[in-house]
């Protein structure tokens, strides 16, 4: 069959170990699972409330609108509904945007190591990727900047990045799209937004209409818990989203996941009360991170990556068959490290004595 070449230089995305998988695989009664940066405090109850009254007729196709959370959507971040553009995850807005912008004989700009769907999705469409390494975890946008050309048609930004979550200063981020051509469109895709505290927010949004060639990108994915929904959003000009759209499928996204986004969006207590537990347990967690010398990178998310005296692949392992599921470097472009997403105290505690025993033993093997 005569499918695009590059496919067969490529593989499919491999998600990390599944809690019931690795139960089987290592006999395990209780697993901890620190790999995907979720939410460990589940979802707002607002949510069960509202969906045990919604009465969604499911023989119905859901609304190609999204109208209910896109007036929710815009009316919490004081947007026009017709600047957001909605899709299965951001992984599905990230698609829609390559599908739309990138081909053959175009070149798209991004750091590295960062989100591996942007290079997936440019790989397909057959688009040059411009990797540019990060800078002690950080974004190198003037090194970005030199990379882009007449050809190039998206720089990707992640902020929070991921795995490092570093951001990026709003000084710089203003001075890059500042200098950056007018017809390059800038994606800066903001995760994990709602982790950050507003003094290094760059508070984007409200100089959106100042970037005729930037989207913004959040989910629902992260704080808000919805992770096995598949909602996220882009926020861009009218005129950019209107062209995205026609790219996007009719009905991308379920009734389901419309509902229960519109529900949680309101929802301040239980997204405020997930931000803080977090910062709680992290600070803790870097704490003795500290007290055993491995280095972290300054984290503004739900998740630290570490480097690790000993490939990552190794601790990954050590970690699995004592039931902590994290993701291993080498498979995310970070070698010698380990991204471990912060859970609940208990499970964190639990993790540092293993980590601790961990730590005494390589002590000891590196004295023989």
């Amino acid at each position: 069959m005569k499918n695009k070449k590059v496919l067969e230089e490529m593989t499919p995305y491999k998600p990390g170990k599944q809690m019931e998988e690795v139960k089987k695989e290592y006999g395990l009664s209780r697993i901890v699972k620190l790999a995907s940066n979720e939410n460990p405090y589940g979802h707002s109850e607002q949510i069960d409330t509202y969906m045990s009254q919604a009465g969604i007729g499911y023989h119905f196709y859901p609304d190609g609108y999204t109208s209910e959370l896109r007036s929710a959507v815009a009316a919490k971040l004081n947007v026009s509904e017709t600047k957001l553009l909605f899709g299965s995850g951001t992984d599905e807005i990230i698609q829609i945007i390559g599908r739309a912008f990138l081909y053959p004989g175009a070149n798209t700009v991004m750091a590295t190591p960062t989100f591996p769907q942007y290079k997936h999705s440019a790989r397909i469409e057959g688009a040059e990727v411009r990797e540019v390494p990060l800078m002690n975890g950080k974004h190198d946008l003037d090194g970005m900047l030199d990379a882009v050309d007449e050809s190039t048609n998206i720089v990707w930004l992640c902020s929070p990045n991921n795995p490092t979550g570093c951001v990026i200063p709003k000084d710089d981020f203003y001075t890059f799209m500042d200098a950056c051509p007018s017809d390059v469109l800038v994606v800066l895709d903001e995760a994990y937004y709602e982790y950050v505290s507003s003094d290094v927010h760059p508070h984007v949004l409200e100089h959106l209409d100042n970037y005729d060639n930037l989207i913004v990108l959040r989910t629902f994915s992260k704080a808000y818990g919805l992770a096995g929904l598949r909602v996220g959003y882009g926020i861009a000009s009218e005129s950019l989203i209107n062209r995205l759209d026609v790219v996007r499928g009719p009905f991308n996204t379920s009734s389901l996941a419309q509902k229960a986004a519109a529900a949680a969006i309101n929802d301040d207590q239980f997204v405020n009360h997930s931000i803080e537990r977090n910062k709680v347990v992290k600070q803790s967690f870097e704490q003795f991170l500290d007290s055993i010398g491995w280095h972290y990178f300054t984290s503004h998310t739900n998740f630290l990556l570490i480097s690790t005296p000993i490939s990552g692949d190794r601790v990954f392992q050590y970690l699995l068959e004592k039931g902590f599921i994290v993701r291993a470097g080498e498979a995310i472009g970070a070698p010698n490290s380990i991204r471990v997403t912060i859970g609940k105290e208990k499970d964190m505690e639990e993790l540092k004595e293993i980590l601790h025993q961990m730590h005494l033993k390589l002590e000891k093997e590196q004295s023989l």
